[in-house]
């Protein structure tokens, strides 16, 4: 396992619906990376086909594996990197079950997904029309250490990180496909969620102007005491590279040791309360 490595927070603006010209931007921008030495890419939530896509999503899912992502096998295997994108899940049991999917591909193919537990279904939200929510958090086991996902909505929700984190993950990745008006609860999201988990954390926003919504990017790198490490610009693409360090973990664990004073009896305290609301 690496103790350092570049990430590269990959903010880009989607072809609403053409999957082939995003996966063209995805691999541009790969190689790109790549050049500057980046070992891991993150790409936005949704960013196969772009965010706001309606009823078309039942045309554009895809299985995973699947077509798409056997494509972006063949990238990450081509360039020796660990590739993060998002993309809309079809089940493999029914032909009208998505889910909202993270997607972690390395120099060795597919390693693993994630489905997004929280969708945001109020104002310009309609997301639980089209997707079914997943019920489990995923850490996965690379040559970077050990990696989690989550997505976007679900860093509202502080026992998604925490799970995520207790499960061994170092660095949580989160995919996003936030708009503007959300801005000001994403960047102190962040940064809560890496400081309360002592770990590291990589924010990547979807970019660009959508059926008339506006995506602020602002993606970022945040590292284990909360401080910015690298962020891209507001409101148009960029490609960052940010540096991880997981030798930064252990003296911030020793002086804010938040995970040893857990009290696991609290989250039973939780369960029983949120079921009284």
């Amino acid at each position: 396992m690496r103790e350092k490595f570049k990430v590269a927070l990959a903010q880009i603006s989607c072809k609403q619906g053409d999957k082939a010209e995003n996966i063209r931007k995805i691999e541009d921008l790969v190689i790109k990376a790549k050049q500057q030495s980046a070992e891991l890419v993150i790409f936005p939530e949704l960013s196969l086909t772009g965010y706001t896509v309606r009823d078309q999503i039942y045309e554009l899912a895809e299985t995973i594996p699947g077509a798409s992502t056997n494509v972006l096998e063949k990238l990450a295997r081509k360039t020796g990197t660990y590739i993060v994108f998002g993309m809309p899940e079809l089940s493999e049991k029914t032909q009208a079950t998505i889910y909202n999917a993270a997607v972690l591909i390395g120099p060795d193919g597919f390693i693993g997904k994630y489905r997004k537990m929280y969708l945001p279904t109020h104002s310009v939200f309609e997301e639980k029309r089209y997707f079914r929510p997943g019920y489990q958090t995923a850490v996965f086991e690379t040559e970077l250490g050990k990696t989690g996902l989550i997505i976007c909505y679900d860093i509202f929700f502080p026992e998604v990180s925490r799970l995520t984190r207790i499960k061994g993950a170092q660095l949580i990745v989160c995919i996003s496909a936030s708009p503007a008006v959300r801005r000001t609860f994403f960047e102190t999201l962040t940064t809560a969620r890496a400081m309360e988990n002592t770990t590291f954390l990589a924010y990547v926003n979807l970019v660009g102007i959508e059926d008339g919504l506006q995506f602020w990017g602002g993606s970022r790198l945040i590292g284990p005491n909360g401080k910015v490490l690298v962020q891209a610009k507001y409101n148009e693409e960029d490609l960052v590279i940010g540096e991880v360090n997981y030798a930064d973990i252990r003296p911030v664990e020793t002086f804010v040791p938040t995970l040893k004073d857990l009290r696991p009896e609290l989250f039973d305290k939780l369960k029983e309360n949120a079921e009284k609301l």
